[in-house]
């Protein structure tokens, strides 16, 4: 009984902790997405609640993230012409994200190397800051993403308003500098968003949020027409992936600090149930908020109950908030996202930035280039396809170092066979190929111009299988190139212990077909009698 009402306990004040340090983001991730703080706070109640509710995450805390809205700012820019088809687009997204946990893709997220996470959350950071500079010097924001605000932004300077500024700069001291003792009872933002909405009510004559509306959200009916859909797939899968590269990601954290082990696929099911119910009330697509997980983990919530009671909380501050974050200064929320955009750059990362192997650098600098420059989905792209470039030329020379290819002396291999005399000592007309370990197309090639030139200098070749643990279907066509050059030099094949799932796929491709049937051995012993038969012993 002691336990359940601590657990209880933990669940109730880990959502009111998160709840604190939610509204703050939640509000200021709106205006990023160019949609609204409401919709910020819509996102955070639809998809923190039923993520929690269908999740498979105990303590994680779901609602508006950096990338997300980062992403949403640029499907509103670029992707549609109304609110409806916006909003229908974080629908679609939540429908993939539900059949990305049905098909159990979930567990794949894991394979992503670290190096084009950490690119890409770096870029993700670099580009908050940079479409926070002009709200941070109180002008109005920038057309054309993080390259239209760094164009912007002399004729800014030029024109600050130092009341705006000032705001901006005390938001984002008081949140870096807030002291620890303090943050069990406030946290940093909330901190911040207090202070600086009181500097505003001094400093006046600054840009502010504005009119909120208040209530019940605004039911958006999807729009089902064809065109409408067909636009709508290429953002949707967009939002779709990066949330559920996002939320696996920060479950993965939870995990670490809780101890426990999150079902992905569930996770998944509830990430894409919350962002379709959060589309159809007209709210911001979100994922697992890394912040809030931590901060919601660490006050003791343990179940899914504290994402549901975060959730319900910001649900009850809406019903009546509108007034209150009306007056509060734009400059704020940019001092705040300042200040995540900060955090999200991984710099533990960047400051051992001398000792990482080149490779992963390339691969790290490319993600994050590409992220700011270009577009975010193409950055993951280039850098998984870099990333698998770079891990293919590391398998290539631990595969090649792993083939065994050797000649048989005469009088060690064959006089045991023969019992004769008749032997060269030191002619080797055997010669062996061992394949050890994994083969992959990575090392396919080099394989080919490599082994070719050792075939070509015996009568006999033994292609040996025996330690063989993986050979994908690349791989196995070059044995089957092997066997067309060793038959082309009149070399006989001998083929020793193919059997498993290396002899699945040899014989799937049918690239053993012109071994003759009685040159398949088991061991070297057969290997040893075969290959003296066809040297006439």
């Amino acid at each position: 009984m002691s336990h359940s009402w601590d657990t209880l306990r933990g669940d109730l004040f880990g959502g009111i902790t998160s709840a604190v340090v939610s509204l703050p983001m939640a509000l200021a991730f709106g205006v990023v997405s160019g949609l609204g703080p409401l919709a910020g706070l819509y996102g955070a109640i639809a998809v923190g609640f039923f993520a929690a509710l269908f999740g498979g995450t105990r303590s994680l805390i779901s609602g508006p993230t950096g990338p997300m809205s980062v992403v949403m700012a640029v499907i509103v820019t670029s992707y549609v012409h109304n609110l409806t088809e916006a909003f229908t687009i974080v629908m679609m997204a939540g429908i993939i994200q539900i059949l990305l946990g049905l098909l159990r893709i979930g567990r794949f997220i894991a394979y992503t190397p670290y190096s084009v996470i950490s690119g890409f959350m770096s870029g993700i950071g670099v580009i908050i800051i940079l479409l926070q500079m002009m709200p941070f010097l109180g002008a109005p924001g920038a057309e054309g993403g993080p390259m239209g605000a760094l164009r912007a932004l002399p004729e800014a300077l030029s024109n600050i308003n130092v009341n705006a500024f000032t705001i901006a700069v005390v938001t984002l001291a008081v949140s870096v500098l807030w002291p620890k003792q303090f943050r069990r009872v406030l946290p940093p933002f909330l901190a911040a968003l207090i202070a600086g909405t009181l500097l505003g009510l001094w400093l006046t004559d600054t840009p502010l949020i504005g009119s909120v509306p208040t209530g019940l959200p605004e039911v958006w009916l999807p729009g089902l027409s064809v065109e409408v859909l067909t636009e709508a797939i290429q953002p949707a899968l967009t939002l779709a992936l990066l949330g559920a590269i996002d939320s696996l990601l920060t479950a993965l954290i939870a995990d670490s600090i809780t101890r426990t082990r999150h079902r992905p696929n569930q996770e998944l099911v509830g990430q894409g149930i919350g962002n379709a119910i959060s589309g159809f009330f007209g709210g911001l697509p979100g994922a697992g908020n890394t912040l809030g997980t931590v901060v919601n983990a660490r006050a003791g919530g343990l179940t899914r109950l504290s994402g549901m009671t975060c959730a319900a909380i910001l649900l009850a501050l809406v019903m009546g908030l509108g007034r209150f974050v009306e007056g509060i200064p734009l400059a704020v929320l940019a001092g705040i996202l300042t200040k995540v955009g900060w955090d999200i750059i991984d710099r533990r990362f960047l400051v051992r930035i001398r000792h990482i192997k080149r490779e992963q650098l390339v691969v790290m600098v490319t993600t994050l280039g590409l992220t700011v420059f270009l577009d975010l989905v193409t950055a993951v792209v280039v850098g998984l396809v870099v990333a698998g470039m770079v891990s293919a030329l590391k398998l290539e020379s631990l595969e090649l170092d792993n083939v065994v290819s050797v000649p048989l002396l005469d009088d060690t291999f064959l006089a045991d066979a023969t019992g004769s005399d008749e032997v060269d000592p030191f002619s080797a007309r055997v010669g062996l190929v061992a394949f050890r370990g994994i083969y992959t197309v990575a090392s396919s090639n080099k394989m080919v111009g490599t082994l070719s030139v050792d075939i070509q200098e015996h009568e006999v070749v033994i292609l040996d299988f025996s330690e063989t643990d993986y050979m994908d279907d690349s791989a196995a066509l070059v044995v089957g190139q092997l066997i067309d050059v060793a038959i082309a030099e009149d070399t006989e094949c001998v083929v020793m212990g193919v059997e498993g799932p290396v002899a699945d796929s040899l014989q799937s491709l049918d690239v053993l077909r012109r071994v003759p049937p009685d040159h398949f051995v088991a061991d070297m012993d057969e290997a040893r009698a075969v290959s003296s038969q066809l040297l006439g012993f």
